[in-house]
């Protein structure tokens, strides 16, 4: 045989048994029949995903995101804090921006906030035992949500937020 023949040969075999593989580890795992159209999709949705690397990425890097105007800032504000466990948020640095295209609605909206936790530690309180309070602490909450249009600007829909990371801000003082 020749060696052409030899490498498809070889080629159909690989491409057979991975498939058959992906199969029987698809049942493994979530214990139910494979769904083959659904596999099949999803690898060829992948495959065509590598090839076309640039095609969002470079939008997202190049452009700079649209500020949003939001109509309802008190109650994603508290709905923040809440979700963030934190004592307080700063109303003013709200900050919600997106790429996406505004006028299909619901919208993808990053929201950013900064909050605080106020710090205090004591010691044993039958013992009349010393309190300590320092200076709270000052942390950035990113998160996203689906806002949708109206005529007062973006309404954010408070059961879409989702924190997406809690970072501690340290200070020289």
């Amino acid at each position: 045989m020749s060696r052409i023949l030899k490498f498809i040969i070889f080629l159909v075999f690989f491409i057979v048994f991975f498939e058959v593989g992906l199969v029987s580890s698809y049942t493994i795992v979530t214990s139910q029949p494979p769904d083959i159209e659904k596999l099949m999709n999803m690898q060829i949705d992948r495959i065509s995903a590598i090839f076309n690397v640039g095609g969002d990425v470079n939008k997202a890097l190049t452009g700079t995101p649209d500020i949003l105007n939001i109509s309802n800032t008190n109650l994603v504000s508290q709905s923040l804090q809440t979700k963030a466990k934190l004592d307080g948020v700063d109303i003013k640095t709200l900050n919600a921006t997106s790429f996406a295209d505004q006028s299909k609605s619901p919208v993808p909206v990053n929201l950013t906030i900064m909050g605080y936790k106020e710090n205090s530690t004591g010691g044993n309180s039958t013992g009349g035992g010393q309190i300590v309070i320092t200076p709270s602490a000052d942390f950035m909450i990113t998160a996203t949500a689906n806002a949708n249009s109206t005529s007062k600007g973006f309404l954010i829909d408070l059961n879409s937020i989702k924190i997406v990371s809690i970072s501690r801000m340290y200070t020289n003082n």
